[in-house]
């Protein structure tokens, strides 16, 4: 049964945020969508997030966080910054500093501003590069930290907390999704759809979870 209040996702157009997109419209009753333009260098996803609410028919609004871009030179940023797993402890070359703490903070005003109570985000514990703004720890610091700042109610909903990429591709294929997600969606680092370049570390994690999958669910099996 779906809830009357309503939901706004933090939304790329990547895997995990169309699955969480695809969960949200199952749970809520009006669901809008959020994408922030923070000047990436794979802009390509914020048209297929457009492609995708489009299709969908979620509101959906672009956000423009250029300042984000200035302060944060780093590999999703830099065309000169190569893309590279974090070395010996180190954070990836990826990481965009404060990157979260602001999207959610926006996804917040914005979603008061719309009468928005929930907040959903795809975040992930479980099969992530390290980063410190997508552990289960910083979501519950600042889901209180939006209520007493916004004197607001706000929840933070992040469905792919505890899952990892294999069980992330599962939740999709009982959504019905699956290969939606496979062929739409953008979460190469170089902006490259569906299944990506292959190579970074990205698609790395996105092809090993699906291929785990697909072994588990029919052996041999594919999309």
């Amino acid at each position: 049964m779906k809830q009357g209040q309503g939901a706004l996702v933090v939304f790329s157009g990547g895997q995990d945020s169309t699955t969480c997109l695809f969960w949200a419209l199952e749970r809520f009753e009006r669901v809008e969508a959020v994408t922030f333009d923070y000047g990436q260098r794979h802009s390509s996803e914020i048209e297929h997030a457009r492609q995708i609410a489009a299709e969908l028919g979620v509101k959906h609004t672009v956000l423009d966080m250029a300042l984000l871009n200035q302060l944060a030179p780093n590999a999703l940023t830099r065309e000169e910054i190569p893309v590279e797993g974090g070395q010996e402890g180190e954070l990836p070359s990826t990481f965009v500093p404060g990157r979260n703490l602001l999207f959610l903070s926006f996804a917040g005003v914005l979603a008061k501003g719309h009468g928005l109570r929930h907040i959903v985000t795809g975040v992930c514990e479980t099969d992530y590069s390290g980063y410190p703004d997508c552990r289960d720890i910083f979501i519950k610091s600042l889901n209180v930290t939006l209520n007493l700042a916004m004197a607001d109610d706000f929840v933070l909903h992040t469905p792919l907390m505890w899952l990892d990429k294999a069980q992330t591709w599962e939740m999709a294929d009982q959504m019905g999704k699956l290969e939606y997600i496979a062929e739409k969606t953008v979460t190469c680092y170089h902006g490259i759809p569906g299944a990506g370049c292959g190579a970074c570390p990205s698609c790395l994690l996105r092809s090993k979870g699906l291929a785990a999958y697909l072994q588990q669910r029919r052996p041999g099996g594919k999309v």
